[in-house]
């Protein structure tokens, strides 16, 4: 039987090449592969900036994977990784934020502590021992 509540997989919706350039912000849900140019925000579930991409506006997204360049500010609920071919102008907030050797960052970057609720459904070491 099927579930009605099963959870939504991300799946790819927007690819933009690197011979695409688009004026103007670009609100989606699921994952945005960007090899090309946007001068303009971005909001979407997840962002992966290619070699060749370049956003010059503000990303707010769950995730974000950076080998090309973003100049503006990145806000993300839960990781924002640059690449060593990567490039950031602008200021980082995240819960996790990831820099690869080589990486290029400018801004200042604020990473939000986790709570104990986003890991409610781990179990203390100490729990588990009990329980063998």
């Amino acid at each position: 039987m099927f579930k009605k509540n099963r959870k939504k997989e991300l799946s790819l919706e927007v690819i933009i090449s690197s011979e695409s350039s688009i004026k103007g912000d670009l609100a989606t849900k699921g994952v945005v592969r960007l090899d090309g140019t946007i001068n303009g925000n971005i909001k979407a579930d997840w962002l992966i900036v290619g070699e060749t991409g370049i956003v010059k506006g503000d990303v707010v997204s769950r995730r974000v994977v950076i080998d090309g360049t973003i100049k503006g500010n990145i806000t993300s609920e839960e990781t924002v990784e640059i690449k060593s071919k990567g490039a950031v102008e602008g200021d980082i907030f995240t819960t996790k934020l990831i820099i690869s050797e080589g990486a290029f960052f400018d801004g200042r970057s604020s990473t939000k502590e986790t709570t104990h609720a986003d890991y409610k459904d781990i179990l203390p070491l100490e729990h588990k021992a009990n329980q063998a």
